[in-house]
């Protein structure tokens, strides 16, 4: 089973003896690189970052731009900026940064902070834009970039910003950033993220509010200034059209600027968008184009709007972060125990003489075959049930209870593995009904947020076992103490697993794509933390491991949440102090005990046994 990598993988990785492997150089396999991480004693859930995934997809932006300028003779430039609001952690945006320099990425912001790290970390000559709502102070710091040589373009979002930008500018040193009109279209997107277009959004300026400020920038004598219009139709755009449909608005919009003697505007901001393909199913595509369809389409309508209106080809601007970020990083998470492990032979008590139905489940486990399994183990569910009435009703003990679920748990991982090579649809309702539960030493809220929020879905598979079939309909539980922290099994998406025994064999889960969002948006829910991190560095001749950041520990975090962490500790040796029913001796042991717990991090070290900690 190849967990539908072909559809999703973006050719990243593949499938070779059992084991999923980076497609790069030396082509080494997942769990060859957290097995080496985990030599170390780190436990818990590891997020890998790939930035060989960062330069692929920076590259094929440019390239898939620059092919669709030469097809058709598109004059105006092309440029891509980052928007740092989809992942700001360093390990990334300094990676982004160094491999985009070549190309002359830049950075977009939508804070002060984000502003002041574009500022810090920008390329030379690459372009800065500044979105969202802005004060004096961020306004101000626009100006600081633009007197710093950035070529930064403040994107106004209401005519209050343009006149403090035409205010502070009388105050400054002569130095005035690029401006920028983001314009509210009639158009909008798709989807959940729709409400970033339309007539109703958020941002930008309406059509009078359009014409009031190329006025006031002319009053201003600052019309040069205004070299950008910028819209946005929403995140993850899973259909064209609605693209092409906003293209052509923005498109005439700019042609009517221009003719109304906006002479200096020159570039249509597009804003992000890009979709990623996040199915693991082809029943559940979310986006029917490509990147070199997107690039076409984007430059023909422009070229051509750009004719029909007598003006010149406005240079393109994106900021498709999503496509940029999500595919770099895989969080590893070991499976900590599998629900039904508890259910052997070997638990198994039977009586002299059994209830009729629990006798019948020993038949029906020992005559199954083949030919007779769905029929089987349809019939031992039922007798579950009415068993389970039975102990209710007080006819049958706990003993006559515990060997029923054992047997039905018996029934059912024999009859799925009987029917396993079966069509997928003859066994599905059965599946659901009988599905594994797998947990998982990560936090659902933490590292896959938009699963939780949204119902985003992630790509899921294991690392390794890949040459064997699944036969697990799989829930995967977190170890919050959240019943909201599952990904259950769905039938329209199935996901299965492996039978597995975790005190004899580590197994672990691969999550895809969870580059964009997902660490900026993660919550300390139950005070878990980012998980450990890792840079992978491949080339022909191995890989390296680099720039590994540990969890938080339990000090850190609470810090973070403005705890007095001396207070803490005092607190907590006060009381041990104080107890009477320990020796001193105890007392200095249990000191160090709470020492190591402070500093460690919060995930789950080991549920099994001490050899195999996870």
């Amino acid at each position: 089973m190849d967990y539908g990598i072909k559809t999703w993988g973006n050719d990243n990785f593949f499938i070779e003896d059992g084991k999923v492997k980076v497609n790069t150089g030396c082509e080494p396999s997942l769990i060859e690189i957290i097995q080496e991480i985990r030599k170390d004693g780190i436990r818990g859930p590891i997020l890998l970052r790939f930035p060989h995934l960062i330069q692929k997809q920076i590259r094929m932006i440019y390239k898939s731009f620059a092919d669709a300028k030469k097809e058709f003779g598109y004059e105006g430039n092309f440029s891509a900026v980052y928007p740092l609001k989809v992942n700001q952690f360093p390990n990334f945006v300094k990676n982004l940064v160094t491999l985009g320099q070549k190309y002359h990425y830049g950075l977009e912001a939508g804070s002060k902070a984000e502003l002041i790290l574009a500022m810090a970390y920008n390329n030379p000559d690459a372009p800065i834009t500044v979105n969202g709502f802005k004060d004096n102070e961020m306004i101000s710091l626009g100006f600081i970039a633009a007197e710093m040589g950035h070529n930064i373009t403040l994107t106004i979002e209401g005519l209050n910003e343009l006149e403090s930008i035409i205010s502070i500018a009388k105050d400054r040193f002569g130095c005035v950033p690029n401006i920028g009109l983001r314009i509210r279209l009639h158009s909008s997107g798709i989807g959940i993220w729709a409400k970033s277009g339309g007539i109703n959004s958020k941002f930008g300026l309406t059509s009078t509010e359009l014409l009031e400020a190329v006025n006031m920038l002319r009053d201003a004598n600052l019309l040069e200034k205004f070299t950008m219009i910028h819209f946005h139709i929403g995140s993850q755009i899973t259909d064209i059209a609605p693209l092409k449909k906003a293209l052509r608005e923005a498109g005439n919009i700019y042609a009517e600027l221009c003719r109304m003697g906006a002479t200096h505007l020159r570039a249509i901001n597009l804003g992000g968008g890009l979709a990623v393909e996040y199915s693991q199913h082809k029943t559940t595509l979310h986006k029917n184009y490509t990147l070199s369809e997107y690039a076409n389409d984007v430059v023909y309508l422009l070229k051509d709007i750009a004719t029909q209106k007598g003006v010149h080809e406005p240079d393109i601007f994106i900021e498709s972060g999503r496509f940029v970020a999500a595919h770099h990083a895989v969080l590893i998470a070991p499976v900590l125990e599998l629900f039904s492990q508890e259910y052997t032979d070997q638990k198994l008590r039977p009586k002299e003489i059994n209830p009729p139905l629990v006798q019948e489940l020993y038949d029906l486990l020992g005559t199954m075959n083949r030919k007779n399994a769905l029929e089987f183990l349809h019939d031992s569910i039922d007798h579950m049930e009415s068993l389970l009435t039975l102990f209710d009703l007080g006819y049958i003990d706990l003993q006559d209870r515990s060997n029923t679920e054992i047997l039905v748990n018996l029934i059912i991982k024999k009859a799925v593995g009987l029917v396993a090579d079966k069509k997928l649809s003859e066994i599905l309702d059965i599946q659901d009904r009988v599905q594994e539960r797998y947990l998982v030493n990560f936090s659902l809220f933490q590292s896959l947020p938009d699963f939780w929020g949204i119902g985003q879905t992630f790509p899921v598979m294991p690392l390794d076992r890949l040459d064997e079939v699944p036969t697990r309909s799989a829930s995967l539980w977190d170890i919050t103490c959240d019943s909201d922290g599952e990904i259950g099994f769905n039938t329209e998406t199935p996901l299965f697993l492996h039978d597995v025994d975790i005190k004899n064999r580590d197994y672990f889960l691969g999550f895809f794509l969870v580059g964009a969002y997902q660490e900026v948006l993660g919550m300390k829910h139950n005070l878990f933390t980012h998980p450990t991190e890792a840079t992978i560095i491949i080339d022909d001749d191995g890989y390296a491991i680099e720039n590994i950041l540990e969890s938080q520990s339990i000090s850190d975090i609470l810090e973070d949440l403005d705890y007095d962490i001396k207070e803490v500790q005092e607190n907590l040796n006060d009381r041990i102090e104080a107890s009477d029913i320990i020796s001193e001796k105890e007392k200095k042991h249990i000191l160090g005990e709470i020492y190591l717990f402070l500093n460690d991090n919060g995930y789950l070290k080991t549920i099994n046994n001490e050899d195999n900690s996870q």
